[in-house]
């Protein structure tokens, strides 16, 4: 099946912010109005929605090398650093974009970046350039060069799409009429597992993104579900009814080596791996309600289960942070069910939504966002909270209805152009 485009607009609404907020100005790069897409509209767009930055307005100056910036103004605009540009359309079709990131107190450049890139690629160059002003203000990794990946349903047919980090560029890389659910990322972004129902029941599948290539990992009796990748790629913890109730088993990536981590009396579903590797957590209703548990792979403990989540009856989807610190989930909060995170040490929970109905919290790469899905009007949108819970941002396509989103990891490979000085 080839790949498809959904090319549909999104409405970005930001609540709330940081106390804090780095003043940054943006500058429109040069000759833009020649590009089908402006570069420093998809930059300005990524900071703002960190909740990090606070943006300076140009007001008509629009310098694009050093020598033209007249600090002085940009001074008493309360800019703190300023971002300036050129694009360039060259005779191949293709376009050079050059940037620099200015220190306005030192009048001197921070670091500078340019690129030869094809018109289709211009996004792609506009977020790398986020990730570089990112880090160098922040100090933190930039993701805003990453993917995700969620469920569109439109009518009757359901789509697994990989999208940029800011939800456009959307691609299927499957369609069905019967239900997907579940996607994951394999560590190395190169592969996504997830759960069809094209055949009557839930089978886990696993495709290679590249070539679209796809194998049945597990196509047990009963049913298969909630894949998750282990770190290093090997292998993916799935959830099998193949003896009777829903219990966690180990396999190799190819669907070979099957082993059941644990047995209890009650349904263990949703793993997710420690970044170490050495546990999972997951959700089981084996003390009565739903809650999250985790549970040593190897070693002497196991497959003992120890229950992390006490507040509530209903606590489930848990994800770790990429720190392995603490863990986002779902918490049923009198009618509502919203993002949580609780810190491993001091089991400490925070509260970071308070809408009606949101689901599938997935990390950003840097731990700084969390993905989700949030249900507006019946139907599902792509959400992000900051992991203090200060901005929220709702992503809203106006097709269809999105599920089950996660963020998929940093890719090293993906780097474009080269600094300058």
């Amino acid at each position: 099946m080839a790949y498809s485009s959904l090319n549909a607009a999104l409405n970005i609404e930001i609540f709330g912010g940081g106390a804090t907020r780095i003043p940054i100005a943006i500058v429109p790069f040069s000759a833009e109005s020649k590009l089908p897409q402006s570069v420093t509209a998809v930059v300005a767009a990524d900071l703002e929605r960190t909740g990090l930055f606070r943006m300076i307005d140009s007001l008509g100056h629009t310098p694009h090398e050093p020598e033209e910036i007249i600090y002085a103004d940009w001074q008493n605009r309360g800019a703190s650093a300023l971002v300036i540009g050129n694009t360039t359309v060259l005779p191949d079709g293709r376009v050079d974009v050059r940037f620099r990131l200015m220190d306005v107190a030192k009048r001197a450049q921070l670091v500078g970046f340019a690129g030869t890139v094809s018109v289709d690629q211009l996004r792609a160059v506009a977020h790398r350039i986020a990730d570089i002003v990112y880090e160098t203000l922040t100090g933190d990794i930039g993701v805003f060069s990453t993917r995700i990946a969620f469920v569109l349903k439109q009518g009757n047919k359901y789509a697994l799409q990989v999208a940029d980090s800011d939800g456009f560029n959307a691609q299927s890389v499957i369609e069905y009429t019967e239900p997907i659910i579940s996607p994951t990322w394999s560590p190395d972004g190169s592969k996504l597992a997830y759960v069809s129902f094209e055949n009557k029941k839930p089978v886990v599948y696993v495709q290679t993104l590249s070539t679209r290539e796809r194998k049945a990992v597990a196509n047990f009796k009963g049913s298969n579900s909630a894949p998750a990748w282990s770190p290093d790629g090997s292998k993916l913890a799935v959830v099998l009814t193949m003896h009777g109730g829903s219990q966690i088993f180990l396999m190799n990536a190819d669907g070979s080596g099957l082993q059941r981590l644990a047995q209890s009396s009650g349904i263990d579903t949703e793993p997710n791996f420690s970044p170490d590797g050495r546990s999972i957590i997951f959700t089981s209703d084996r003390g009565g309600s739903p809650q999250i548990y985790r549970m040593a792979i190897s070693g002497e403990r196991a497959g003992v289960a120890e229950r992390l989540t006490f507040e509530g009856s209903y606590n489930v989807s848990p994800r770790h942070s990429p720190d392995g610190k603490s863990f986002a989930y779902i918490h049923r909060n009198g009618g509502r069910f919203n993002i949580a995170v609780q810190d491993f040490a001091r089991r400490q929970v925070q509260l970071l939504t308070d809408s009606r109905f949101d689901e599938s919290p997935s990390f950003a790469p840097n731990g700084k966002m969390i993905l989700y899905a949030s249900e507006i009007n019946g139907r599902g949108i792509l959400s992000v909270v900051s992991s203090d819970g200060q901005t929220k941002q709702r992503l809203s396509s106006q097709i269809g209805d999105i599920r089950e989103p996660v963020w998929g990891p940093l890719l090293k490979s993906q780097r474009i152009g080269n600094y300058v000085n």
